[in-house]
């Protein structure tokens, strides 16, 4: 991607965009939830094209057209926000406290196979309620823990937790 494009994209991030990370039910887990992280962009629909010319130069990521009038571009998974966000980290300027927690995230989920340290990554991502003035955050990391303590999974020996991989609660 050229520096020009680079900024280009930064700042329509900063300006109609969104960097998240989300704590989703997954009952398909060992661990039961899943961290899901992703970035957005946002026009309105008649500048549809706009989000469709933004997905071609990051390639990542699917554009759809809302019933509200507005349409959005996302990128969701680790590995596709890991490396659009290292291509825009050096221009984006408003988002730059969101995109180093997201990537901070997605550097200590593979470690996260614990019910212990998996929480302690769900705390960081209650953090987005104020970065990025969410509403009504269903899942945050009490919920996690409430889950945890009935099943008993804070107090279960890690070995025993699940026997798969990092699968288990990544996105990819």
């Amino acid at each position: 991607m050229e520096t020009k494009t680079v900024y280009y994209i930064g700042g329509f991030l900063d300006a109609d965009g969104c960097i998240n990370a989300q704590i989703i039910r997954r009952n398909d887990y060992h661990l039961k939830f899943q961290i899901r992280v992703s970035v957005t962009f946002f026009q309105k629909t008649k500048h549809h094209w706009c989000l469709e010319k933004l997905k071609k130069e990051c390639v990542y990521g699917s554009v759809r057209k809302r019933k509200d009038g507005m349409s959005e571009y996302a990128i969701v998974g680790n590995d596709a926000v890991k490396n659009i966000l290292k291509k825009l980290e050096p221009a984006v300027r408003v988002k730059r406290p969101q995109l180093k927690r997201v990537l901070h995230i997605i550097h200590e989920l593979p470690k996260a196979k614990d019910p212990q340290t998996f929480l302690t990554l769900c705390e960081s991502v209650d953090h987005f309620e104020q970065l990025n003035f969410s509403k009504g955050r269903k899942v945050t990391s009490e919920t996690v823990r409430s889950t945890f303590e009935q099943l008993d999974m804070l107090n279960v020996p890690v070995e025993t937790v699940g026997t798969t991989g990092s699968d288990d609660i990544s996105s990819d």
